[in-house]
């Protein structure tokens, strides 16, 4: 079952953790732009084909987690707590991380390291090609670049334990990253400012911290009302 609120989640997430994405994916989407027609429409073709590719990759880990997130639980009750717990922990480092109060989140992108050197080479030959669906091929092996933000929701979204909600979420959150991508790529300066102002960062953060508090205190308030 999709949840509103969950995709709502999902998408302030990608949204307001728009500087995170510019560091991550703002210089090659930047390239990908450049690199093709001079024209605005054909930049602008190639950046959306390389986006598209992008959360097409977000979509297809959110659905793989999810599904493994169902077979967890039907393991043991006990795996759903503690799963539920982790993505109330990952929820409230992103707020951190987003309100710029503490980065441990940035820690978390080790554990893909080991993946990303062995499909890096796919991405240099795709940079060459200027094709669109040679772009959005990019796009999609660019999906698996280590980060801390694109973890920490993965490991919300396996704690739902349903494979179409995991997909649904993480397209959700892959589109709430367009806007910071689009505007570093297009010089939209005015709405890199917004998304990156103190002021948009913190209330973002505090409202992710607030959200996996919550998450958290749902899985032990009624167990320890027993």
């Amino acid at each position: 079952m999709v949840e509103p609120l969950s995709l709502i989640t999902a998408l302030l997430i990608g949204l307001f953790g728009a500087s995170h994405c510019l560091v991550m994916c703002g210089g090659i989407a930047a390239a990908v732009g450049n690199n093709s027609a001079t024209a605005s429409s054909g930049k602008f073709s190639a950046i959306l084909a390389f986006n598209l590719g992008r959360i097409s990759s977000y979509t297809f880990a959110g659905g793989l987690v999810g599904l493994a997130g169902l077979w967890l639980q039907q393991q043991h009750d006990t795996l759903l707590l503690l799963l539920r717990s982790l993505a109330g922990v990952m929820l409230v480092l992103m707020g951190l991380y987003v309100a710029r109060w503490a980065t441990w989140l940035t820690r978390v992108e080790q554990a893909g390291q080991w993946f990303w050197k062995r499909i890096q080479p796919s991405a240099g030959k795709l940079m060459g090609k200027t094709s669109l669906s040679s772009r959005f091929a990019l796009g999609m092996v660019w999906g698996w670049l280590p980060c801390g933000l694109i973890y920490s929701t993965l490991s919300w979204v396996a704690a739902n334990g349903d494979p179409l909600m995991g997909a649904t979420t993480m397209a959700a959150f892959g589109l709430g990253t367009l806007p910071a991508l689009f505007a570093g790529s297009l010089a939209a300066a005015s709405l890199s400012r917004f998304l990156n102002h103190q002021v948009t960062k913190q209330a973002a953060g505090m409202l992710l911290i607030g959200y996996g508090l919550w998450t958290i205190s749902s899985v032990w308030l009624p167990i320890l009302d027993r």
